[in-house]
């Protein structure tokens, strides 16, 4: 098709949707590149409730959970912080507008090889992180990997998976994505915090996202088995109202 656009046509009988060797693995290790955004996601929430990190680079917050009189919602009300946790998703939403552009010019594979590549150096300036400024221009890296990632992994998985499996093998990303994270974002990016004010522990409110974390991963692989059988509409449907009801 002319133009760039996407060809939807091809000679009958030319792809027999056979699942190969080399189809899964191509599959998994493309569905893996979702892991890079769970991860940061759930290391992310964690780390914010750890007594070393926020020492090293938020004091301000240990001083204000050491007064007796401090309301736990507000001992994390903090610019900086917000920033720090900010960061990554607005170079993620920034990095998403330009990645159909990219991977239209250079393709879906290459385009989730630059993600994983601006991941592991933005990672690398994290891990090594001396002072605030590192942790942010590390987070800016680490959003401009996702958004990017993001993008190109599910359009590379559609195209590539059989036919007949393209809904399992399409839910592969989101497989490693929950395997990553410590579930839906929101919920899973604050669910230590949110668990620490209300009364828990430090490492009970850990533990009580990783509870989280698993029944999300059950619920993919329940989706993964289903999703060619009963069809995507189904599935939607379900989890909306399943969503509806625990927030009643």
């Amino acid at each position: 098709m002319a133009g760039g656009g996407f060809a939807v046509e091809s000679p009958a009988g030319s792809f027999d949707g056979k699942i190969t060797l080399s189809v899964v693995i191509t599959c998994i290790v493309a569905a893996s590149s979702g892991l890079i955004f769970g991860y940061d996601v759930g290391i992310s929430g964690g780390v914010t409730t750890m007594i070393p990190f926020l020492a090293k680079f938020f004091p301000k917050i240990l001083r204000k959970a050491a007064g007796a009189e401090v309301n736990m919602y507000c001992v994390y009300d903090s610019q900086v912080l917000t920033l720090f946790t900010s960061s990554l998703y607005l170079a993620g939403l920034l990095s998403s507008l330009a990645a159909s552009r990219v991977t239209a010019a250079f393709g879906r594979k290459n385009t989730i090889l630059l993600g994983g590549v601006l991941f592991l150096v933005g990672a690398g300036i994290n891990g090594g992180a001396e002072n605030i400024a590192m942790l942010i221009v590390g987070r800016i890296l680490l959003g401009l990997g996702v958004g990017f990632t993001n993008q190109a992994a599910p359009l590379y998985l559609s195209e590539i998976a059989p036919a007949k499996w393209r809904g399992a093998f399409n839910t592969g990303f989101q497989f490693f994505l929950g395997i990553g994270m410590t579930g839906i974002n929101i919920v899973a990016f604050y669910a230590p915090n949110l668990f620490q004010s209300v009364g828990l522990g430090n490492d009970a409110s850990l533990l009580s996202a990783v509870v989280l974390g698993i029944v999300n991963l059950t619920a993919i692989l329940v989706s993964t088995a289903f999703v060619d059988r009963f069809g995507r509409r189904f599935l939607l449907i379900t989890g909306g109202i399943v969503m509806f009801v625990a927030q009643l």
